[in-house]
């Protein structure tokens, strides 16, 4: 697999990969939803691809089969979808599109990346936590990711956290 910058041409595959993601969540019975829930729209992946910060995990044919999309706030970049899909899953797709970020994230000065997450979902937080992210206590959360986690609460998405992995230091 090799991860490159998303071109204008993958956005149209985006959301099916996101669906296929999200069919993890149905061994989660009370996050079962979220695979028929809503995904990111192809105007939005847009906004990202022109911000360059969406990159693509693709096969040996060119299929794209995953993705990761961020945006940059301030000194951070917050990771805001990481999505592989089902079928792709397991085999280093999302380790290497959050290399890809934090590289990024390196290379614009970022002092940190930033993500929300399911705080008990196995391939959530537990996952980011082997890569080097660290869950910010309640205290610690500023203005921004409260207003996330906030947003996400509103949308039905119950334990969640938020993430940092610090780059400056």
């Amino acid at each position: 697999m090799r991860i490159r910058p998303t071109l204008a041409g993958d956005i149209p595959l985006l959301p099916s990969i996101e669906r296929s993601a999200a069919q993890a969540f149905l061994s989660v019975p009370s996050l079962a939803w979220l695979a028929a829930g809503e995904v990111l729209s192809e105007f939005e992946h847009q906004l990202f691809v022109q911000a360059q910060a969406s990159w693509v995990a693709v096969d040996e044919h060119e299929r794209v089969m995953g993705f990761l999309c961020a945006r940059l706030e301030g000194e951070a970049l917050h990771i805001h979808e990481v999505s592989v899909a089902q079928q792709a899953q397991g085999q280093g797709l999302g380790r290497g599109l959050i290399a890809q970020a934090i590289g990024a994230a390196r290379g614009m000065g970022c002092a940190e990346v930033t993500l929300t997450t399911f705080a008990q979902v196995p391939w959530n937080a537990p996952f980011y936590q082997r890569l080097g992210f660290a869950v910010i206590s309640q205290e610690q959360l500023g203005e921004r990711l409260l207003g996330i986690l906030e947003e996400e609460r509103r949308l039905g998405l119950v334990g969640r956290c938020a993430m940092r992995m610090i780059l400056a230091g």
